[in-house]
């Protein structure tokens, strides 16, 4: 075995950076955003179990909703790159970029097994370039491909070095491939196939057996004429290591699938439901159309599904001469590698095993797959490809007459190839970009109008999305998923009659009951969402609550497994105020899934719909433990234990606080929050800071605003409390208690009465009845000096609340005052007089030299906003009520003074004169 030079590594390396350094500005699309975007197996928080327990998508293989697509091992890679660079797309495509130089280094390695080393230069090369390895390397989800392939190759090589001196059996490199085959199935279930080749190999390449050969042996011995070889003897008891340790992998892997296969619909593989002879003719007519995109890599596409290859329904469609071509040809070259002996023949058998058995698991023949055609499979086939290719240009070269336009050819070939792959690499680099380039090769494939539909919906371009799902369904009338999302666009756009019309639509497609028949064998997961998503649109309407619970019912009974009807359904009973019910559609779905922190959150919420604080914050904290950064979770947890009004848990609920701010820095509820958490513990510029970073965030933030203006009027700041009411009432012209702390600043500090009034006015405008505002309008009356009206003002109050203490005294306060001025006034006037023009504010110096007033009680409410949050769209709510109260104290008449007494005197003369003039006027002279 040749090994592989530096200089020769250096010039793949090379190539492969030139061809696939684009990929880099890729971002995650297509089959990334399950695999990398949604799955949770990524994240640090998940246990590195249910690596080996879940399925590529992050579903739990025991679902059977799940893929069956087993690979942990390729998950492992995902978390690493997570782990360093979390959602980072460079990382991933670095990564992938490395891994596919790694596989054409090993891949030359391999070559030079059968070819000589220009000829495996060359195969590694074209390798390397050929633009069908686009999805599998620009892709993030063909990771899977390239990492099999690594320990694919791997294990080959081993099983090469199984064969010692004089054809004895050396165990080790044997284990060695066992246990790389093992490895090389947990990043992609084509690994296993690399055991066919061993035996292949071992047959005919190790030991040097011809087809021929190994009949005439046959038949002697069954004859009884001979027995069997010493050699094949050996050689058998190896190819029985190897089939009984591949059937131990097997059994292992049927067993982590729990015999199940994945659920696929007639849209992602029409043939596979078609009868015959349909079915057979397509798959087979399949097998040319893989091996003419091996040969013409030009128009490529990302989905192969649904409408793209039209089914071959008669033996007299044109195409079945391109499979019976096809046939022909590989029947041709299987013939000659085994009938004939030599190297072309030995390196033409190994290229035809790489093309042919490790496409087996994806061609439809023995299990039907959830594609038509997809490209990143032909990954491993197409080093086989190479190498026919590379010993077939050996050929033509050795010709004299050829050998300067093979080489033409050649470097045709590669610098296209080239060429192809670099530009082909942008069309990964969005979603709407790939879609795009997959329409422009097929517009029969409803499926890729969706997906351009998806982009665009992604970038909030409802209308656009909406044409583009309207024409996947004129390109498949009968996709309910494309109903779904012409439901879902005019939702968005507002349009919920037209909205609804689609989602029934897409319901009357829905298969109808059939008893006995089990409706997951024949409804894809993701279209039953059609009853949610119905569901969701109708209870809007609080007359069809009842109707929108039929069909979550409904959902249920065609699959009791499924999750997400039992998670809506236990939002809509909460909104229906049926919590107990709530709580068994919750529980019934933690039955099927207890690693879900949303549905214990959402638990959480039924409990404080329960009144019951202390389940509820269980359940929020069993939550937290499955995913210490479930953000409602972190945030409605510590509203729970602000509310408590525990101090002992105020510390861990500001620790939960921070973390949110940390997980959503650009929301002001959590800072705000904080901000209430300080005031309680008393810590009055730490509150600021905090509320003051939520007004930042939020310039219009009603209860920020209001709590900010209060801590300051709370800490003897009342003018710096002024501009932030005054922006509150900006915002919110009709803010009660904004308006009634306005007033008292204005009133006690600015001594501004006709201010402070027409704040009062503002609030008995909005509501005649409100009594703080009733009553502090009254006392503006009083330091108007009008008691009458003041008296008046406060009689109204009480009635409003005869309960109120401080109103009655307020009132008996006035009254004494009224009563003390009739008094002065009477003892003021001239004998049979009468005074009716007595100066108010007079009046009020004399009942006391010293301005005696009461003060405005102000019982003015922090303000604690409603959070309502929900975890996918299906939570309750959790309501805080934040209060405290700001009182200010009545203050007694206290006595009067001598001083006092005296000035009293002089203004009573000052009256009296004022009376005199007045009665000249009212007398005419």
């Amino acid at each position: 075995m040749a090994d592989v030079s530096l200089k020769e590594a250096a010039l793949i390396v090379g190539v492969v950076a030139a061809c696939y350094w684009n990929s880099l500005f890729c971002g995650f699309v297509f089959d990334d955003v399950s695999a990398i975007l949604d799955n949770k197996d990524l994240h640090p928080s998940t246990p590195l179990k249910n690596l080996f327990q879940n399925d590529f998508w992050g579903t739990p293989m025991s679902e059977e909703r799940s893929h069956k697509s087993y690979r942990p091992l390729t998950v492992l890679t995902f978390r690493l790159n997570y782990l360093f660079s979390e959602l980072n797309a460079v990382s991933y495509h670095f990564l992938n970029l490395v891994f596919h130089g790694v596989v054409c280094i090993v891949f030359l390695k391999v070559c030079k097994l059968f070819l000589d080393n220009r000829s495996s230069v060359i195969a590694s090369l074209l390798f390397a370039v050929h633009p069908i390895h686009t999805e599998a390397v620009t892709g993030v989800v063909g990771r899977a491909e390239l990492l099999s392939s690594i320990f694919f190759l791997a294990a080959f090589l081993s099983y090469t070095k199984s064969k010692g001196p004089d054809n004895t059996i050396v165990w080790t490199p044997i284990a060695v491939t066992v246990l790389l085959v093992a490895v090389a199935t947990l990043c992609k279930e084509q690994g296993i196939t690399v055991v066919g080749i061993c035996c292949v190999y071992e047959v005919f390449i190790a030991q040097g057996y011809t087809l021929p050969v190994l009949l005439d042996t046959a038949l002697q011995i069954l004859r009884g004429k001979g027995s069997i070889p010493f050699s094949m003897l050996q050689t058998l008891l190896k190819l029985i290591v190897l089939m009984f340790s591949t059937l131990l992998l097997v059994v292992v892997r049927v067993q982590v699938i729990q015999s199940q296969l994945p659920v696929f619909t007639r849209f992602d593989n029409p043939a596979a439901v078609s009868p015959s002879p349909a079915r057979q003719l397509t798959f087979n007519y399949l097998l040319p159309v893989n091996a003419w995109l091996l040969l013409n890599p030009s128009e490529l596409c990302c989905d192969w599904t649904m409408g793209t290859i039209p089914l071959v329904e008669s033996l007299l469609d044109v195409r079945n001469i391109a499979t019976l071509t096809f046939f022909c040809f590989l029947g041709s070259l299987i013939v000659f590698s085994l009938r004939y002996p030599g190297d072309s023949s030995k390196t033409v058998l190994m290229a035809l095993c790489l093309i042919v058995l490790p496409f087996i698991p994806a061609s439809n023949l023995f299990f039907p797959v959830g594609f038509v055609v997809a490209e990143r499979v032909l990954y491993v086939p197409s080093m086989g490809f190479c190498i026919l290719v590379a010993h077939g240009w050996k050929k033509l070269s050795n010709k004299s007459v050829l050998r300067k336009l093979s080489w033409v050819c050649l470097t045709v070939v590669l610098f296209t190839h080239a060429l192809k792959t670099l530009h082909r690499n942008w069309d990964w680099e969005s979603e709407y970009t790939l879609f795009m380039s997959a329409l422009k090769v097929n517009k029969n494939n409803a499926k890729l109008w969706n997906n351009v539909g998806h982009a665009l919906e992604n970038e909030k371009n409802f209308e656009r999305a909406l044409q583009f799902f309207i024409q996947a369904t004129q390109v498949q009338p009968d996709d309910i998923g494309a109903h779904m999302n012409v439901g879902r666009t005019y939702k968005n756009l507002n349009k919920t009659k037209e909205a609804e019309e689609s989602y029934m639509i897409a319901k009357s497609l829905m298969p109808q009951i059939i008893p006995g028949k089990k409706y997951a064998a024949r409804v894809a997961p993701n279209h039953l969402n059609v009853y949610i998503n119905l569901a969701n649109l109708i209870r809007a309407n609080e007359s069809r609550l009842e109707e929108a619970d039929q069909l979550y019912r409904q959902a249920i009974s065609m699959r009791p497994d499924f999750k997400q009807a039992y998670i809506s359904r236990g939002e809509l009973l909460l909104k229906m105020n049926k919590p107990l019910k709530a709580k068994e559609a919750y529980l019934r779905a933690l039955e099927l899934d207890r690693t879900n922190a949303d549905l214990w959150y959402n638990l959480a919420i039924v409990y404080i719909e329960l009144k019951d604080p202390a389940e509820a914050l269980k359940n929020f904290n069993r939550a937290l433990e499955l995913n210490p950064a479930h953000k409602l979770a972190l945030f409605n947890s510590a509203l729970l234990m602000q509310e408590s009004g525990d101090a002992r848990l105020r510390p861990e609920a500001k620790q939960r606080l921070l973390h949110y701010v940390k997980e959503e820095p650009q929301d002001a509820n959590g800072y705000f929050n904080l901000g209430m958490l300080a005031m309680d513990d008393k810590k009055d510029t730490e509150a600021e800071a905090w509320m003051k970073k939520a007004i930042k965030l939020q310039p219009n933030f009603r209860s920020a605003l209001f709590n900010l203006a209060l801590l300051y009027s709370q800490t003897a700041k009342e003018l710096m409390a002024l501009p932030v009411l005054e922006d509150l009432l900006r915002y919110y012209p009709d803010h009660t208690k904004g308006l009634i702390l306005k007033g008292d600043i204005l009133m006690n500090q600015k001594k501004d009465i006709v201010g402070a009034k027409r704040c009062f006015e503002r609030i008995l405008e909005l509501d005649p009845n409100n009594v703080q505002g009733k009553h502090n309008l009254c006392v503006v009356y009083f330091e108007e000096r009008d008691l009458i009206k003041a008296e008046r003002c406060l009689v109204e109050t009480l009635a409003l609340a005869p309960q109120e203490e401080y109103i009655q005294r307020h009132l008996s306060i006035v009254r004494s005052k009224i009563a003390s001025a009739s008094a002065t006034e009477q003892s003021a006037l001239p004998a049979g007089g009468t005074g009716t023009g007595t100066d108010t504010r007079t009046g009020t110096a004399a009942a006391g030299g010293k301005k005696n007033s009461f003060h405005n009680v102000n019982k003015v409410k922090t303000e604690q906003k409603t959070t309502q949050a929900t975890a996918e769209g299906n939570k309750g709510h959790s309501k805080t009520k934040k209060q405290a109260e700001k009182t200010n104290m009545d203050k007694e008449a206290p006595k009067k003074s001598s001083e006092e007494i005296k000035d009293i005197e002089k203004k009573r003369v000052a009256a009296l004169k004022r009376l005199e003039e007045i009665e000249r006027i009212l007398n005419g002279e």
